[in-house]
């Protein structure tokens, strides 16, 4: 199955030499995953989940630019995938950005290698392969740095308003101690200032731990272990009535754990977003699994988004159509939330030829991802 982040499940306007490409992705990552555990420093203790990220995506997007026939020109067109890894690795992992450009490379020489004997690739095929990873590097690199730097904002701004307090004790106190006519009163002073600077400290670990650990922004979740079909039949069962939205499924058995409620809600708002934006034609609702993550997508067809809009319109209060009364202003900031919530991400492919999608990829198992406290679910053993 082509899991490209268009979802083209029937494999569409797929050459001879892009349905070998994509025949060899299990072996490519699986190489691809041992040099990235063996040359990456801290790669090695990442679960495999993590480490996968959104990578098969992004393996099929260039089986899809390798067809001359499909309107994709590299693995980053359409679609803001290659920020999303970016973003993922900032936020589920230790990697730095030099380590980040290190994966893409590696991911070539594993293309490279498996392809060998098995897949003739052209000149004009490994130009559109150097030309989807440079172009991947840049994106992925560009949304890392942006979230570390929103994390200094964040640590900054925290810093500055909640450490203001014990500051001023100590500082007023230190002012009192000098002035005190007697051992007593600077004794009590003394204690005042030691109490608060232990506060000060504690505050400062918090604050570093709550704004540079993975689940620092995550929503509250109870998980369940449930089959993913289960739920998009109990949400298409709500479209049922005459008049509401036509949806057709393309569904993967797979069970794992996740938070049923923030889920539903998730693909709800991805529904009634393709009903709104779409051209009236079916949504279609879609379940797989590769590497121990599942891809959830919902897509329809109409006007494409703009790869330029792409990032933006996950952002609170944001609108992709500036009159309109009622926008995508907080439905799908919430579908990234939950998604980052679960451990994974969501992305977004839209082409006029091949309609727009919204792929939540998250893992299978989402529980070594979530907060303790933010789960009711066991943890797994």
């Amino acid at each position: 199955m082509n899991l490209a982040t268009d979802q083209n499940l029937d494999d569409d306007g797929l050459s001879e030499t892009a349905r070998k490409f994509v025949e060899m992705r299990d072996s490519t990552i699986a190489r691809w995953e041992r040099e990235i555990r063996s040359r990456i420093d801290g790669a090695d203790e990442l679960r495999s989940p993590v480490l996968t990220n959104t990578i098969p995506a992004f393996f099929d997007n260039i089986a899809e630019a390798l067809s001359p026939s499909h309107n994709r020109r590299d693995a980053t067109s359409h679609t803001n995938a290659a920020a999303v890894h970016g973003g993922e690795r900032a936020r589920m992992t230790s990697f730095s950005p030099d380590q980040v450009i290190h994966e893409y490379q590696i991911l070539r020489e594993s293309i490279a290698a498996e392809a060998l004997g098995k897949v003739d690739l052209t000149a004009r095929d490994w130009a559109i392969i150097d030309r989807s990873i440079n172009r991947a590097v840049r994106e992925a690199v560009r949304e890392f740095v942006s979230i570390q730097d929103d994390l200094r904002r964040k640590l900054a701004a925290a810093l500055s308003h909640d450490m203001r307090t014990p500051l001023a004790v100590i500082l007023n106190g230190a002012e009192v101690v000098q002035m005190a006519p007697d051992l007593g009163m600077a004794q009590r002073v003394a204690a005042k200032i030691s109490n608060n600077a232990i506060r000060l400290k504690d505050m400062m670990e918090e604050l570093l731990d709550a704004l540079t650990s993975k689940g620092g922004d995550q929503l509250p979740m109870t998980l369940s272990s449930f089959d993913i079909v289960d739920l998009v039949d109990d949400v298409a069962v709500s479209y049922g009535q005459p008049g509401d939205v036509d949806i057709e499924t393309s569904l993967e058995p797979v069970q794992g754990f996740w938070c049923r409620g923030s889920m539903r809600r998730a693909l709800e708002n991805l529904i009634n977003n393709a009903s709104k934006y779409g051209d009236g034609s079916k949504v279609t609702v879609a379940a797989t699994q590769t590497r121990g993550r599942l891809m959830l997508s919902v897509r329809n067809t109409g006007e494409p988004i703009p790869k330029e809009r792409q990032g933006a319109i996950f952002d609170y209060l944001t609108r992709e159509h500036a009159d309109s009364t009622v926008g995508w202003g907080v439905g799908l900031p919430f579908v990234k939330r939950v998604a980052e919530s679960h451990g994974g991400s969501v992305a977004v492919d839209s082409s006029l030829e091949t309609g727009t999608t919204f792929l939540i990829d998250i893992p299978v198992d989402c529980r070594p991802y979530v907060a303790p406290f933010n789960s009711s679910a066991d943890r797994p053993g």
